[in-house]
């Protein structure tokens, strides 16, 4: 573990190899799952408003579960979550090329609305958990993700790494840089293989 400031991080996602392979996977993460992606209110109360932007992107079936469920539910944790159409994929999920990808993205992509999608979904395979005096994160290893970690091996592509855009959006550049610097500080320490 290692601690920057307020959060406390997982070596591993230093330390482990991943690069999304939606070819392989076809992303399976936003379909299995007995919950939906993890939302923070203020990403609820966002997509509440930005639902009218979004609906044109989502599934027939999608939408007809946020309309029944609304665009969050609080799962079995008592987490807020994103909807389950069928307690299967996510309600925002739609299928293209016989991949899962995400309705929000789809118009985030086509300039539609301003908002990427969850955090929660940008930064995985890392998950973070708030505590009362500082944040986790932490690698989660799933195997629907075993093509990512094959390919960020291939390419020896650190998890951190490959989540930049997320790590920044969500904590800011200076939290990625001093990421890099401890990934410097722990490569120099292990030993020669």
């Amino acid at each position: 573990m290692i601690q920057i400031d307020d959060k406390v991080v997982s070596s591993e996602i230093l330390t482990q190899r991943f690069c999304c392979e939606i070819a392989s996977c076809k992303g399976l993460c936003c379909v299995q799952g007995v919950s939906g992606a993890p939302l923070t209110q203020q990403e609820a109360d966002l997509l509440d408003i930005l639902l009218p932007a979004i609906k044109p992107f989502l599934s027939a079936k999608g939408m007809q579960t946020i309309e029944g469920h609304g665009v969050s539910v609080v799962d079995l944790d008592g987490d807020l979550v994103t909807p389950l159409v069928e307690d299967k994929e996510c309600a925002f999920a739609i299928f293209e090329n016989g991949a899962a990808c995400c309705a929000i993205e789809k118009a985030w992509r086509n300039k539609s609305i301003d908002f990427q999608k969850p955090i929660s979904c940008h930064l995985y395979p890392i998950r973070v958990k708030q505590y009362a005096t500082f944040t986790a994160l932490n690698y989660d290893v799933w195997k629907v993700c075993d093509p990512a970690r094959l390919l960020g091996d291939k390419l020896g592509l650190p998890v951190f790494r490959f989540l930049r855009d997320a790590i920044e959006r969500a904590y800011g550049k200076e939290f990625y840089n001093q990421l890099e610097e401890a990934s410097k500080l722990l490569s120099a320490r292990q030993p020669d293989s």
